[in-house]
């Protein structure tokens, strides 16, 4: 890729190719969609716990796509709810707003 991609960017790309349909299915149905690939992610994921073994390539190029397909699917429920992901991550660049880990 030459230039990289924002936040902002690929919400916009995603809003642009998908928006009508995703408006449309409404955010029940896209939020069902959303958490099947999560799941596929899971599913990526634990075949891949394998401390002893790296994955293969084949495993990462999936890991790499199914992380994606969340990430637009979190993308399109975005688009639809009217939030603005990048505008919404500003809260973890204020240190004063972020405390603390989650264990």
């Amino acid at each position: 890729m030459t230039n990289p991609l924002t936040i902002a960017d690929f919400q916009a790309l995603i809003h642009r190719r998908y928006y009508p349909t995703d408006s449309a299915r409404g955010w029940a149905g896209t939020f069902a969609y959303f958490i099947e690939e999560v799941g596929e992610l899971a599913t990526a994921l634990a075949a891949n716990n394998r401390p002893q073994t790296p994955p293969t390539d084949a495993e990462r190029e999936n890991l790499a796509e199914e992380f994606s397909d969340v990430l637009a699917w979190l993308a399109t429920l975005a688009n639809i709810s009217g939030v603005d992901i990048a505008q919404a991550c500003e809260k973890y660049t204020d240190e004063s707003r972020v405390e603390g880990v989650k264990e």
